[in-house]
């Protein structure tokens, strides 16, 4: 058993994911289509001659990477990164999201507990320290850069 990558049409990557689950065979184990691996899906399955044949019939599958992989080559795909990493305190940010989008602010305090992140909007009038999700900003200008 082991892992394997099939290459796929990019942006078809969960599609081809689900339609090789969706065919039941024994052989195979589970698709894996992270976002950070585009025009690949990771495949467990007893040997990459089972699922070859079924790629056939699978449109945007595109055929198997030569080799295997083990999971220890995989399984920093398995767990989510922070959306607030990458961020430090000082950062320019936009806001993308909410009734800010579309403002500049600086980053004062990052709660990496909650994913969130307290940014102090430039414009405004009087400084008002606003709690956002880290999905909703993007990083403009950092300090440590």
């Amino acid at each position: 058993m082991g892992i394997f990558a099939v290459k796929t049409t990019a942006s078809q990557e969960r599609t081809v994911a689900d339609m090789i689950m969706n065919r039941e065979e024994d052989s195979v184990h589970a698709a894996l289509a992270p976002d950070s691996l585009t025009s690949y899906v990771m495949v467990e399955a007893d040997d990459a001659s089972v699922f070859e044949r079924i790629l056939d019939e699978i449109p945007h599958a595109n055929g198997v990477v030569q080799g295997k992989s083990s999971i220890k080559e995989v399984e920093h795909f398995l767990s989510p990164t922070p959306d607030v990493e990458g961020i430090a305190e000082g950062d320019i940010v936009e806001l993308i999201a909410g009734p800010f989008k579309g403002e500049k602010a600086q980053v004062q305090r990052i709660d990496e507990g909650k994913d969130q992140v307290t940014v102090e909007l430039y414009e405004a009038t009087v400084p008002i320290p606003v709690t956002v999700r880290g999905d909703q900003i993007r990083v403009l200008d950092s300090e440590e850069r």
